[in-house]
């Protein structure tokens, strides 16, 4: 793996340890944050973009944000769970740069790290599993705020045992852009500070010297999709996040995407989640008004 030059901030959300007899089955989650579970017992699976992983014991997964995934438990069920929230502004996430594993086996470290962060953090742990009950505007901003006032020492604690558990993933994450051409590289992170205007794709090929033509299949050939695919794709994924932590319309919302019109943002967030961005901002809100 060559080396990331981002230095990950990481919140803690959630933790806790969790008892399931056959009720933790749900799907189509696709949240904000990151998800660690480390099986203390039992069985379940985990399905994530089409593919099923048996949960074993003494074993940590990995779902990053924005992954539509779900579960299926079928038994009894012992696990620990974190929810970690990376800040990330307009700079690439660390899973935007790295492809991790789904599943590590854990070593004995790994079972007292997580202990103590229970220890430390007692107030966080789910009292519903259900993913709408938490996965929401109000919880989600609660989490930040909490983990932001905590003492400096827990806080430093905490940021340690978080790097510690994910570095066990990260030993074995592979580059996704090891092999990419400079040129798309720069048209990346063009795409990633300009999220919040129109993206031109002939401004992108000129900033690489190249025709129009020419950097779409280079594009695709770097990237496994063309450039305008990719740009909606991220700003879906950001309005998502601003959905998450700020209350705004729809109408503001697609206007500050740089999206020309209501209907041509509801058309790309439908096609990547599943849902309109109404029904989407109505749960939201519909968890805001329980918890309030």
């Amino acid at each position: 793996m060559s080396q990331v030059t981002v230095q990950p901030k990481f919140i803690l959300l959630n933790i806790g340890r969790a008892v399931h007899l056959a009720d933790w089955n749900w799907r189509n989650i696709c949240s904000p944050f990151i998800r660690l579970h480390f099986v203390e017992s039992g069985t379940a699976q985990l399905i994530r973009e089409d593919k099923t992983y048996d949960l074993k014991k003494d074993h940590l997964y990995l779902t990053p944000a924005y992954t539509n995934h779900g579960y299926n438990c079928e038994g009894p069920l012992t696990l620990y769970y974190i929810h970690i929230y990376e800040e990330v502004n307009n700079q690439p996430g660390i899973f935007e740069l790295l492809d991790f594993p789904v599943e590590v086996r854990a070593d004995p470290l790994v079972l007292r790290l997580i202990k103590r962060l229970v220890e430390i953090n007692p107030d966080r742990s789910l009292q519903q599993f259900d993913p709408w009950s938490y996965d929401n505007l109000p919880t989600l901003v609660k989490n930040i705020a909490a983990q932001k006032s905590m003492p400096p020492g827990y806080d430093m604690e905490v940021q340690g045992i978080l790097n510690q558990l994910l570095s066990r993933f990260l030993v074995h994450a592979s580059d996704k852009k090891a092999n990419i051409d400079q040129r798309i590289l720069r048209s990346l992170q063009y795409i990633r500070t300009h999220l919040h205007k129109p993206i031109s794709l002939e401004v992108l090929a000129e900033s690489c010297f190249l025709t129009k033509d020419h950097f779409i299949r280079l594009f695709k050939k770097h990237m496994g999709c063309t450039p305008g695919k990719y740009i909606q794709e991220r700003k879906i994924e950001r309005a998502q996040h601003i959905m998450m932590t700020q209350d705004v319309t729809i109408k503001d919302l697609a206007y500050s995407l740089g999206f020309e019109n209501n209907s041509y943002f509801n058309r790309f967030f439908r096609k990547m989640t599943g849902e309109n961005p109404g029904m989407r901002r109505k749960k939201i809100r519909t968890m805001a008004d329980v918890k309030s």
